[in-house]
């Protein structure tokens, strides 16, 4: 299978699949929510071979892979087990400790990344239509079109009901009431009533509330709205309609949930949608867009550089998916969008200056990177260049952010407006097409900015970045006659070769810790860890150690130190040993689904420890009643840090709680 060891790499460096509670993934990276981000070994995957870097933000653990990210996640998911997409079942709730704004980034990602491939194809298509019309190869009339236009413009009229899918498994709905729920504010009798000729009434007249009544629900006036197309009703929708299902599931008896808490929910959600959420979130999302349209209209061009210089930064902490929000608002109530459309020369700038990179380099490590990322570049998608190349570099990605900058001045200058949500790089030209005006100079401007900032970034790199291209790769030239017959140096540095035959010396990564003896945490039988049945385990993806096969439900501390995680079921804790030594200690596998039944948990996190120490109680019996092993293995998870991890005594069998067990050395 293929990428199969880097997707255990990947679940071992986040600490194991017990630590995931769901994984999507965008155009680039892997999403993931963590249950606890500080177990994660962030550096350890940063120098994963596959991995371009790793982003914690926005309530996320971003793992950067780069344009191969959709292989790697299918393997992912196969290799880790995961069910329902990459959803973990998850009854501890979100985590309290994100702030509001994390929480926002993390609903818009989360609701917006499964669809985001189908989104920019969509738009790329409704795009080209406008494009081929403009240019009078198809006419509006033609069957070509018309069908071309059904394919582009269909997946955003019934956007709501998409959305309604995905919002739906962010707020733990029954996804199939988040569909119902977008298409009744999509259905054709109630689109036609925002446009009836017949009205009852008029509300808030002459202020920005201003609504006709064209029907009434059990006498109460209806605020008509167009939904189609539209984003923050059905999203606040799904919100509103997973509360009352959870209430609803409490007081419904088991033997009629299947139809009844279905039943609760659509009767009771919808009819609140039309009458409160529908027209309030109306009113939200046409309040948000007007402000930002007010903001662009004081000067088009400051806006422009602002975006521009700004907008790599956004896409590194993932806060752009704010703007996508906004996006889809100004779209929905204006038909055009002037925000987003500032930042689409930073891609081109960004390329500029990996091309000068590229031509600068000697490097061929950073020439096999930076081939790849010109490319994927020039089709918008720059993580591979920020992480890979210029933001390590730091001066390279400054240089791109001033290009960019510049770029985003001139398509502010130029007034272009994205008339759709379209694809990325030179893909999004055809979503600036108006299909009643067609080519015009706004479309001319934007194509202008985009090759302005490339060439920009391609001077500015030439110029004042090539001192910084091989400064920060992690070698140093020595004499080109030197020879590589003695593969390590003193240090434990190694000796590499260079295509011309020079010897680089790569400086040692690892400083290893003082030698240290840990006890068993179990009574019971020693199996060496290969023969665990879990391949994140037996693999030593996680690191060097043993498992026992527990004869006594009690797990003890195998050293003095602090608790430095315990899973809420109790199953799992890590110990962080006075002498440096981080241990994991896993009781039974994919014993997480017992939900902690079965386990009692004697500590907790950032508690001080004696060696000997009884820190969880579990019911051996139980759990294999259960369906589940016991097995379980003790892992130094910083092995990397220690020459050998080895069994104190290599003939023992059996091993009794806190005898010795492991040595460190």
């Amino acid at each position: 299978m293929a990428y199969e060891d880097l997707s255990k790499k990947i679940i071992a460096g986040v600490g194991g699949k017990d630590n995931v509670k769901s994984v999507v993934h965008c155009t680039t990276r892997l999403r993931f929510k963590l249950k606890d981000e500080s177990v994660a070994h962030t550096d350890e995957l940063k120098d994963t071979d596959g991995v371009i870097t790793v982003v914690q933000s926005g309530g996320q653990y971003q793992v950067v892979i780069g344009n191969e990210v959709a292989d790697v996640y299918d393997t992912l998911i196969k290799v880790g087990g995961f069910a329902d997409g990459g959803s973990v079942p998850d009854d501890y709730g979100e985590d309290e400790k994100m702030s509001i704004f994390d929480r926002f980034i993390d609903l818009i990602s989360g609701i917006f990344s499964p669809i985001l491939g189908v989104l920019c194809a969509a738009g790329m298509i409704k795009g080209f239509d406008a494009m081929f019309l403009a240019f009078g190869w198809l006419s509006e009339n033609s069957g070509t079109y018309k069908i071309l236009y059904a394919i582009g413009d269909g997946f955003f009229y019934f956007l709501p009901i998409v959305l309604g899918m995905t919002a739906a498994k962010k707020f733990h709905l029954d996804t199939y009431i988040g569909v119902a729920i977008g298409m009744a504010l999509c259905y054709p009798d109630i689109v036609a009533l925002n446009s009836s000729k017949t009205v009852l009434t008029t509300l808030f007249s002459g202020t920005f509330f201003e609504s006709q009544i064209h029907a009434t629900f059990l006498g109460i006036p209806v605020v008509m709205m167009t939904y189609t197309s539209s984003v923050i009703p059905i999203i606040l929708a799904v919100w509103f309609a997973s509360k009352i299902q959870k209430l609803a599931k409490k007081v419904v008896p088991t033997v009629v949930k299947t139809f009844l808490v279905p039943f609760i929910t659509l009767l009771i959600a919808v009819p609140v949608t039309f009458l409160i959420i529908g027209p309030i979130a109306t009113w939200i999302s046409d309040g948000l867009s007007t402000a930002c349209v007010a903001i662009y209209d004081i000067s088009p061009v400051l806006a422009g550089v602002v975006m521009g210089a700004f907008w790599q930064v956004f896409v590194i902490f993932g806060v752009h998916w704010g703007f996508v929000a906004v996006a889809m608002a100004n779209l929905a109530s204006s038909g055009y969008d002037p925000i987003v459309v500032l930042s689409l020369a930073a891609s081109f700038a960004q390329t500029g200056v990996v091309l000068g990179i590229l031509l600068q380099t000697k490097n061929e490590k950073t020439k096999g990177i930076a081939f790849p990322a010109f490319i994927s570049g020039i089709f918008g998608v720059t993580e591979p260049a920020i992480y890979g190349l210029t933001l390590p570099r730091k001066r390279p990605f400054i240089l791109s952010c001033i290009a960019s900058a510049i770029g985003g001045g001139i398509i502010g200058f130029a007034g272009t407006r994205l008339w759709m949500m379209g694809g990325m790089g030179i893909f999004s030209i055809p979503a600036a097409i108006n299909a009643k005006t067609g080519i015009n100079g706004a479309v001319y401007g934007l194509i202008i900015a985009m090759a302005i900032a490339m060439v920009l970034g391609f001077a500015l790199q030439m110029l004042f970045g090539y001192k910084s291209v091989d400064g920060n790769d992690k070698q140093v030239k020595v004499d080109a006659t030197a020879t590589t017959a003695e593969p390590v140096m003193a240090g434990g540095a190694s000796v590499e070769t260079t295509p011309t035959g020079a010897a680089t010396k790569v400086e040692p990564d690892v400083t290893y810790n003082a030698a240290t003896n840990l006890s068993s945490p179990e009574t019971g039988e020693i199996v060496p860890l290969s023969e665990v049945k879990d391949e994140v385990f037996s693999s030593g993806a996680m690191g060097k150690g043993v498992a026992i096969e527990p004869t006594d439900g009690t797990l003890y501390a195998p050293a003095d130190g602090e608790i430095a995680l315990v899973f809420p079921t109790g199953h799992a804790v890590g110990l962080n040993t006075s002498d440096g030594a981080e241990i994991l200690m896993h009781i039974g596998m994919d014993t997480v689904e017992l939900e902690g039944k079965g386990f009692e948990t004697l500590v907790q996190k950032g508690e001080t420890v004696k060696a000997g120490q009884p820190l969880v109680k579990f019911d051996i019996d139980a759990i294999k009643a259960a369906g589940y092993p016991v097995t379980t293995p003790i892992v130094v998870t910083n092995s990397k840090n220690y020459h050998d991890v080895k069994l104190a005594f290599p003939n023992a069998k059996d091993v009794n709680a806190t005898e010795p067990l492991l040595q460190l050395n």
